[in-house]
């Protein structure tokens, strides 16, 4: 059925809850995996410069961030016997949603898994939701793997 999965990953509990849900995907159809980490949210903390270039150090802590995020990533498939490719996106301005969607079409990705934090109200929009950005955008199926809500229980469905 699928053959190329693409994974975004940010190291969260619901990120990795999203994760183990599609490598179990991929060994069952043996599919391909690749991870994926967007530096992008970091233009929203104002780390970016007036002229759309990263400012000071952030650059640097940040691709260390990422970099960390996809070897924890990598470390997780590996152990569920998949081995992953993976890609570290630096595009400043470019929002999540756009960045995954890019990149599925550049792989060939038959379909995306990606985590939702399900946050509702302001914080929605404030934050925005990477998990809706990604599915309006797509040019594949997105599968949503809900994490669980503040109080520790899964989010009620709706």
């Amino acid at each position: 059925m699928f053959k190329r999965i693409l994974i975004p990953v940010d190291g969260s509990d619901t990120s990795n809850k999203a994760l183990v849900a599609g490598l179990s995907m991929a060994r069952e159809t043996s599919a391909s995996v690749r991870l994926l980490h967007a530096l992008n949210e970091m233009a929203y903390v104002g780390g970016m410069a007036p002229d759309g270039t990263w400012s000071g150090d952030l650059v640097g802590m940040a691709r260390e961030s990422g970099a960390k995020v996809l070897a924890d990533a990598t470390a997780i498939a590996q152990s569920a016997g998949v081995e992953p490719s993976q890609v570290l996106l630096e595009e400043p301005g470019k929002r999540l949603g756009e960045a995954v969607a890019e990149a599925a079409k550049l792989w060939g990705a038959d379909l995306v898994v990606v985590g939702s934090h399900g946050r509702r109200g302001l914080g929605r929009v404030l934050l925005g939701s990477g998990a809706e950005q990604i599915l309006r955008l797509a040019p594949v199926p997105v599968l949503v793997v809900r994490g669980a809500d503040p109080e520790g229980g899964a989010h009620p469905a709706g």
